[in-house]
């Protein structure tokens, strides 16, 4: 699954980086004070992709690491950093299932609209609570899907037809339930809905004009319910995304 994230990724670095959610969404703010970051910490972001995430951290901590599994990813990473002369920040190719690290090394851990492509999720929080110090944080960012089964199911589909190595967006039930199941003290601390165009949501990740021709289908024949709960759109196309925050802290 790494491979299939890399391959995805890859050609998409320069549309990430420039990506105006990636780059200033309301989410990063929270996250810097969900971490509880007071210019002392050592970081890991998790998925960091074009870098955003890294870069908001190392303003506030003393050290980044900042891995992804997509080298073209880090490469635009580590220019952006250069250019915004940033310098705490070290760019690792890393699988987050799998952390090069020792234990209990971080003081904070992030992951900012990574974790719907993690192919065994529950084999990275174990990873994420090895590598946090006792009483370490980890902040946790991504799309979730609502408790609704129908509207899961819509929103799961719709991505994986966008983009292949969409692995779930789970419920945010889900996610509490795991990382308490795993030893962490977990709450949402924030959530908001992401208005996407859908042109340039499906042009971001190159997809096929068939699958796109598919997600619109799909948008047309969904069911007054699933039209209000995502904000389907018709001219232009679109439709609204729920993103959560969630604070983890190791027991």
């Amino acid at each position: 699954m790494a491979g299939d994230v890399r391959e995805q990724f890859g050609q998409a670095a320069a549309a990430y980086a420039t990506f105006s959610y990636h780059a200033s969404g309301p989410d990063l703010p929270v996250i810097i004070e969900a971490a509880g970051l007071t210019g002392a910490e050592t970081v890991l972001d998790l998925g960091t992709g074009a870098g955003h995430t890294a870069m908001a951290c190392a303003r506030h901590a003393a050290r980044v690491v900042a891995v992804d599994v997509t080298p073209e990813m880090l490469a635009a990473a580590a220019d952006l950093a250069a250019s915004r002369r940033i310098g705490n920040i070290e760019f690792q190719e890393a699988d987050a299932a799998h952390l090069p690290f020792e234990d209990g090394v971080f003081d904070a851990v992030t992951c900012r609209v990574a974790a719907h492509h993690f192919a065994d999720v529950r084999r990275v929080i174990d990873e994420v609570r090895r590598v946090l110090r006792p009483g370490g944080r980890f902040v946790l960012a991504d799309t979730v899907a609502p408790e609704d089964a129908k509207a899961d199911t819509f929103l799961n589909t719709i991505e994986y037809l966008r983009d292949p190595s969409h692995v779930r967006d789970y419920r945010g039930s889900e996610w509490l339930r795991m990382l308490r199941a795993a030893g962490f003290e977990a709450e949402m601390v924030y959530r908001m809905v992401l208005a996407l165009d859908g042109a340039d949501w499906a042009a971001r990740q190159r997809t096929p004009p068939e699958k796109v021709a598919m997600i619109r289908h799909l948008f047309a024949e969904a069911p007054p319910a699933l039209r209000a709960a995502f904000e389907l759109r018709d001219a232009p196309w679109g439709f609204s995304q729920p993103i959560a925050v969630i604070r983890a802290v190791r027991a």
